[in-house]
């Protein structure tokens, strides 16, 4: 998979894109992470990426002309341009946008190529909007810039990428899959200053521990996020 992210901040993504599974993702050849910074493609020599809106108003909003011109030269043509494929999936960052879950998350790494636009200041261009396939959000908050968000989606994506996590069980069994929270994990030791690991995972017995990891997983649900055992009833019905 190929994501590229445009950001007028593309030192934000140097350590966390350099770290962990996102590292390991890149080493194996699974996921091309490009960070592009929008500033190259203005045309002044302050490289102005941002100017008043007009009508006036707070802040500064983020100007069309870079964006369209980073599009152009990934080769992604503008939306409803019927001329040439249209070269990936384009997802505008934006408190306004449709709220990142996990369902998002498998439906985005059905692409093939990501492009991310990381908004910021007071708001974006509203024609770049109309570039974008989509907008998304990761929640009911104001947040300073796009690229924390941008990174969000990296992450959840990449680790439904085949072969990314080490184990195939992994993201199975993890939070939001079958609409419940993950059940109690435990490592060694077995007991510490009196908290002791429960019995049932120490007894070998898988089918038994199975059965305890699906209860705990149902309880864990019903008592921090009953939303999630109606929405899992909705999808089914």
């Amino acid at each position: 998979m190929k994501i590229d992210i445009l950001t007028l901040f593309p030192k934000m993504f140097e350590n966390i894109l350099g770290e962990s599974m996102l590292k390991i993702a890149q080493e194996k050849g699974l996921l091309e992470i490009s960070v592009r910074n929008l500033r190259d493609w203005t045309s002044d020599a302050h490289k102005t990426a941002d100017d008043k809106p007009f009508g006036g108003g707070p802040g500064m909003v983020m100007k069309i002309e870079p964006v369209y011109r980073a599009l152009e030269e990934l080769e992604v043509t503008p939306r409803g341009c019927n001329a040439h494929p249209r070269g990936g999936h384009v997802v505008l960052l934006t408190p306004q946008g449709k709220k990142f879950d996990q369902k998002a998350a498998k439906r985005l790494v059905k692409e093939k190529r990501l492009i991310l636009i990381c908004g910021h200041y007071e708001g974006v261009d509203e024609r770049i909007r109309e570039m974008a396939d989509e907008e998304i959000s990761i929640g009911d908050y104001v947040l300073t810039c796009g690229e924390l968000p941008a990174l969000v989606v990296v992450d959840a994506v990449s680790r439904l990428i085949p072969g990314v996590l080490g184990h195939s069980g992994s993201v199975k069994s993890e939070s939001f899959e079958n609409s419940l929270l993950e059940y109690p994990q435990y490592t060694r030791p077995a007991e510490f200053n009196g908290m002791k690991v429960p019995d049932i995972l120490l007894s070998g017995n898988h089918k038994n521990i199975e059965r305890w990891r699906s209860s705990e997983s149902l309880k864990r649900t019903l008592k921090r996020r009953p939303d999630l055992i109606k929405k899992g009833r909705k999808k089914d019905g």
